[in-house]
């Protein structure tokens, strides 16, 4: 399997059967088997029927699983979809040196950018996640990894774009960064920090019988900005199922600005970083620069 980071664990079946066979020995007889997935910071693994591992896969995955080890408790109970319950925890040992996660598995199929069999239920679903995150009134709560203003990540948007110009990708670079520009000088968050998950994309979504199942993976949870929760407007809705979400979740328009700026820096860092290693980043990262640019087209700003 290719690598997606420099420093990444060595992590197979052998070592989950392991991990799981000395420190939760209650399941040592159950099937282990890699879970298809998108995902860039963790490795998940099938444990039997009703169960899952999650170990990070990089030392900077350790404080996301903290993170949503101690905040997802707490925030389970005041969200309208199910969301990741972790029933162990497992310590670092001489063979894998962080710590890990034992789930149970939510059922769902993981949803895929222009490919849903009911678009505007999502969008709707959708919606009612955003704005029951945006109500939540616990304390103390963390900075979300993207609640700041987007100039948080101008340097690597400039960076990413550099890189990309003539390695055939079919997007126009310019427009790409005057949809970014523009997108950085929309004003910033006046309110309170609210509540935001702050990654939500497609393969953190799960979808079933046409609506969202769940929502996954809470290690960038925190407090700030609100805008960054509406990506999936561009990383996975169509524009009709776009308009249903934006109006649901009755979103002012310079947090939709900001919002379609968020989706648009993401991607195209992801493009050079993930293009040769995960086909299904790297998929969905050109899906968003196609809908963000037409989107910009459209609106003229």
């Amino acid at each position: 399997m290719v690598k997606m980071h420099a420093d990444e664990a060595d992590i197979d079946a052998g070592l989950v059967r392991s991990l799981v066979r000395t420190q939760f020995p209650q399941w040592a007889g159950l099937p282990v088997r890699r879970s298809a997935s998108g995902g860039t910071v963790n490795a998940i693994y099938r444990l039997g029927e009703r169960l899952s591992v999650r170990l990070p896969l990089t030392q900077g995955g350790v404080e996301d699983l903290r993170r949503e080890l101690r905040w997802l408790p707490r925030l389970a109970p005041l969200l309208p979809v199910a969301v990741p319950e972790a029933v162990a925890v497992g310590e670092a040992t001489r063979e894998y040196p962080w710590p890990w996660a034992v789930y149970r598995w939510i059922e769902g199929e993981p949803a895929i950018e222009g490919r849903l069999t009911g678009p505007e239920r999502v969008a709707r679903d959708l919606a009612a996640f955003v704005l029951a995150m945006r109500e939540v009134d616990l304390p103390g709560g963390p900075i979300a990894h993207r609640g700041g203003p987007l100039a948080e990540i101008d340097r690597e948007v400039r960076a990413a774009l550099e890189k990309l110009r003539g390695t055939g990708e079919s997007f126009d670079a310019e427009a790409a960064m005057a949809a970014w520009e523009h997108a950085l000088a929309v004003p910033g968050w006046s309110g309170p920090p609210c509540w935001v998950h702050s990654d939500l994309m497609p393969s953190n979504l799960l979808v079933e019988d046409g609506g969202l199942a769940a929502v996954l993976d809470f290690g960038t949870v925190g407090v700030g900005d609100p805008a960054s929760d509406l990506i999936p407007a561009w990383n996975l809705l169509t524009p009709p199922a776009r308009e249903i979400f934006r109006g649901e979740a009755g979103i002012d328009a310079d947090t939709w600005s900001r919002g379609r700026g968020w989706a648009l820096g993401m991607a195209i860092v992801q493009l050079p970083y993930y293009r040769a290693t995960n086909p299904v980043i790297s998929a969905n990262a050109r899906y968003v620069v196609r809908q963000v640019l037409a989107d910009f087209s459209l609106r003229g700003s």
